[in-house]
């Protein structure tokens, strides 16, 4: 969906569901789920509407944001399931449990309307920098894409998906707790996950085969580099406003340009790499809107932080 029509939208949380319906996934495999194949005609009447009402529809609308991104994702995923696609959510976050430990759990079970069969979806909203190994390291040359947080990394996040996650309707722990709710063993497997991927200033990274090539993209910059760039047009994009384009009504004021500098160097401070987005006046529509976004990273990354 092109980001003019996404920045119609004034209500963080419809703008941020409009994105999940349309955004290009991190994986494309049989199992993935693209809502945008089963969006009804009337969907952008029924976002305007809420746009304009936002207590008028579900209540995540104007709730106020869960503090993890991940959580709040899934809230708007149950928004999208049941308001929009009309699935019927049968368990969240179902815990599987083994006779001495926990085995993991099931994100959604639902009932399709179309098929009415049982479904099991798995959910993700995923952020990744891709980076070259240097040439004295292990594997060098090989492209990684690594979360902010750099344990996090899109070749084990996605084996992790196809290999464990969406494997454990299988598993005769998973059944017997479902037959205790009542559901049926669920007859597939869904897996969502959209996201970024952010590439560096000066160098080439490969991108992994399961990744589409229209995928939202941003860039990544180390610190000594930001610091050489003009800020003044730059925002600080907290959670969740990583979904999604950001918008707002006037140009970066003297007040939001010095949280941006002070975030930005707050990233020395805690070692943890904060995202941006430069913004630029949009004439016609009369709004700043998000041109380009980046993540800005300590010296030290995607290296543990080192301590002195």
């Amino acid at each position: 969906m092109a980001n003019e029509l996404l920045l119609q939208f004034r209500t963080p949380a419809v703008r941020h569901l409009a994105w999940m319906c349309y955004a290009p996934q991190l994986l494309e495999s049989a199992l993935s789920f693209s809502p945008f194949s089963y969006l009804p005609d009337n969907l952008l009447t029924t976002l305007h509407h809420w746009d304009a009402h936002p207590e008028s529809g579900p209540t995540v609308l104007t709730a106020i944001p869960k503090p993890r991104l991940g959580l709040y994702f899934e809230e708007l995923y149950n928004c999208l399931l049941t308001d929009i696609l009309g699935y019927e959510v049968l368990a969240r976050n179902l815990q599987i449990r083994g006779a001495q430990r926990t085995l993991g759990e099931l994100d959604f079970v639902v009932r399709n309307p179309r098929t009415h069969e049982i479904e099991h979806h798995e959910v993700a909203v995923k952020f990744y920098l891709g980076i070259q190994l240097e040439a004295q390291q292990q594997e060098s040359g090989k492209t990684f894409w690594h979360g902010p947080n750099a344990i996090d990394r899109l070749d084990l996040k996605t084996r992790n998906l196809l290999e464990q996650q969406s494997q454990r309707t299988l598993l005769t722990e998973t059944t017997e707790a479902l037959r205790e709710r009542g559901i049926d063993q669920p007859v597939i497997t869904r897996i969502f996950m959209p996201g970024y991927l952010f590439y560096p200033l000066d160098e080439k990274v490969s991108l992994p085969p399961q990744v589409p090539a229209n995928h939202e993209r941003g860039r990544w910059l180390y610190l000594e580099q930001a610091r050489c760039l003009d800020a003044c047009h730059w925002v600080h994009l907290q959670k969740p406003h990583w979904l999604g384009p950001w918008v707002q009504t006037g140009a970066p004021d003297l007040s939001a340009r010095s949280d941006t500098l002070n975030a930005i160097e707050a990233i020395e401070t805690t070692g943890t790499p904060r995202l941006f987005a430069l913004v630029n006046h949009d004439a016609q529509a009369n709004l700043w809107i998000e041109t380009e976004r980046f993540f800005i990273v300590p010296a030290h990354w995607p290296n543990p932080r080192p301590h002195y």
